[in-house]
């Protein structure tokens, strides 16, 4: 099954396929102490990486949606990703049967709003082709990531413990309500 990943395009950024060139930039940016202090606290080593890496190559063939590069448009660099991916993380029914969202971005990417504009798009993209709810799983520390949370729409299902750390789960049954 071979499934073309769709390019998006917003205001200051674009969300493409990532492809074997980016792996170098992608292992770089998750082996940063900074991004990494929320999601987990460790570094990924080059290996982790590719790992993950090849896993989200993989979603999209097999479900038909996954995780994209975000490039910034000025510097033609990719500074993050965003997207959506199955897992079973064993936090119940309520949470793992449903795609879960996530986005990143480069430290020097961070508090200009990039991250909010990829996740936007992305869920756009998604309750265009397959709507329906969502989950994410965010570090309860991480207030930044759960105010694009909060704009995007999620609410908190519950709090639970994750890998030794609180996190909110949080869940969103489709896109906010326009006022």
């Amino acid at each position: 099954m071979i499934r073309s990943i769709p390019m998006i395009n917003t205001a200051r950024l674009t969300l493409c396929a990532m492809r074997p060139e980016d792996f170098d930039r992608f292992s770089e940016i998750w082996a940063s102490p900074d991004v990494v202090r929320h999601i987990g606290g460790q570094p990924r080593t080059r290996g982790e990486s590719w790992d993950a890496f090849l896993r989200n190559a993989g979603h999209w063939q097999m479900t038909g949606f996954g995780q994209w590069a975000i490039v910034q448009q000025s510097t033609r660099q990719m500074i993050g990703q965003a997207g959506f991916f199955f897992t079973n993380r064993e936090l119940g029914e309520d949470f793992d049967s449903f795609p879960e969202a996530a986005w990143i971005v480069s430290a020097m990417a961070q508090g200009q709003g990039l991250g909010y504009e990829a996740a936007r798009a992305a869920h756009d993209w998604f309750d265009r082709i397959m709507p329906g709810p969502l989950v994410a799983i965010i570090d309860e520390d991480n207030v930044s990531s759960l105010r694009v949370a909060e704009k995007l729409g999620y609410d908190v299902l519950r709090q639970a413990e994750f890998k030794g750390t609180p996190v909110q789960l949080m869940r969103r049954n489709g896109p906010p309500n326009k006022v």
